[in-house]
């Protein structure tokens, strides 16, 4: 067996009476203090009434000081709401209020379903219908404040209360009727394959993630967004022209709606490896000249070039391998589910609590996944540069910046742990637009 060690390191960490809660909550609020010594820093540098010396003569002082007064408004709300998040799930896990949710998810299973389908599986899916429902609730004001009170003060929200509430319920739906099936099958695996089920449940994953990227834009996205081909114009013939160029597998080109929701703008691809569409938000359309958009598209396809994606995915799927794997230690801890209260062990009962142990080492990997997509965004600018589209890219660049209001300046340590994308200043010298204008 190539993880023969397994069994010998499971028994290790499963010492009677270890207090498992504790190191949790340790964690979190290690955690806490960490995240709201980073917004301080942030915050401090969100004062600063100048813009970097790199956008000097590019962005006025007004237009920073209004990016400015929209990331302090942002921090100032992100703190209220790490707080409440925070005292939240302490109060979650301090109180015992998970293995009253699963006994209460138990009393439903024995009303609610046939004495034929009762059992474990049955009790989990329950569990987790409950769970997601009370935790949604429980999100709600902090939702609700930030689209209608922070993004509305700011003229980015387009949502109207009928139209989130009704997204909230379509999202509710499709959680109940795919994640249901999925904890099912999660739950069918782990016990019919025994110790061994981590390689069964990682290629489950990965099948799995190949499916929804295939029904999503065929039966999802058109529940929230309209999404409808391109009219033939510039800007189609100049994505198709860059596509084929690159040898870039397109199928189609659509345009999405997302100025109902919001005026943030954006732009993506996403799709199977063979058969590739490209999306672009009607708000960058009506923003842009037709070369700048393709500019924003060139930089896109540079991540498709350059295997971006492809290396992002590897990563991925060896970090959810990595995850089962270690699940496996954990999942006949008995000192673990009687810590937090749990009177006999469940498969799903015991992944939820693996993870709260884990969120240490979480936060080290979202470090480093910050740092590679960052390095990411520099190579794609780069090669969209070498396409000759610098001064468009740098354009919609200090355009999505103004539009959205990005923050254009940023500590150095708050940006190394939050932010996949380089700030705007980083990413104009990276490309030596500044440094041009002034040879010129």
């Amino acid at each position: 067996m190539v993880f023969g060690f397994l069994p010998n390191l499971a028994q290790a960490l499963d010492k009677p009476g270890f207090n498992w809660k504790a190191l949790v909550l340790g964690f979190s609020a290690a955690h806490f203090v960490f995240e709201s010594y980073l917004g301080y820093r942030q915050y401090r540098v969100l004062q600063r009434t100048k813009p970097p010396t790199t956008l000097e003569g590019i962005v006025d002082d007004e237009t920073f000081n209004k990016t400015q007064t929209y990331g302090r408004a942002k921090a100032r709300f992100g703190l209220i709401s790490s707080i409440y998040s925070f005292l939240t799930d302490t109060a979650m896990i301090a109180f015992d209020i998970l293995p009253l949710f699963w006994d209460l998810a138990g009393k439903a299973m024995a009303t609610a379903v046939p004495a034929g389908f009762a059992g474990p599986i049955s009790q989990s899916v329950l569990f987790f219908l409950g769970y997601n429902f009370v935790s949604t609730i429980i999100s709600l004001p902090v939702s609700l404040y930030s689209t209608f009170v922070l993004e509305q003060k700011f003229g980015f929200n387009k949502q109207t209360p009928k139209l989130f509430f009704t997204d909230l319920i379509k999202s509710q739906i499709l959680i109940a009727l795919i994640g249901s099936p999925v904890i099912a099958t999660f739950l069918k695996i782990v016990n019919y394959f025994g110790k061994n089920f981590f390689y069964y449940l990682w290629l489950f994953a990965f099948v799995f993630q190949l499916f929804m990227v295939t029904v999503y834009p065929i039966l999802i996205e058109p529940l929230f967004n309209e999404v409808t081909p391109m009219a033939d114009g510039e800007v189609k013939q100049a994505v198709e022209k860059l596509s084929a160029e690159l040898s870039f597998p397109l199928q189609e080109v659509y345009q999405i709606d997302g100025s109902k929701r919001s005026a943030h703008s954006n732009a993506y691809f996403y799709g199977l490896p063979w058969k590739k569409r490209i999306v672009i938000y009607d708000t960058l359309l009506s923003e842009f000249t037709p070369q700048e958009t393709v500019a924003v598209l060139a930089h896109e396809l540079g991540h498709w070039s350059l295997s971006h994606t492809t290396r992002i995915m590897a990563v991925g799927q060896l970090h959810l391998f990595a995850l089962f794997l270690t699940f496996s230690i954990f999942l006949g801890n008995k000192s673990l589910y009687t810590s937090f209260g749990f009177k006999t062990p469940s498969i799903l009962i015991g992944f939820l609590l693996f993870n709260e142990i884990l969120s240490p080492l979480n936060s080290v990997l979202q470090f480093g996944m910050s740092v590679l997509s960052r390095k990411y965004e520099y190579e794609a600018d780069a090669f969209a540069v070498n396409l000759k589209y610098r001064d468009d890219l740098a354009n919609s660049l200090i355009k999505l910046h103004i539009q959205n209001l990005s923050t254009m300046d940023a500590d150095w340590l708050y940006s190394s742990y939050h932010y996949s994308h380089p700030i705007l200043p980083e990413r104009l010298r990276a490309i030596g637009w500044k440094a041009e204008k002034k040879s010129e």
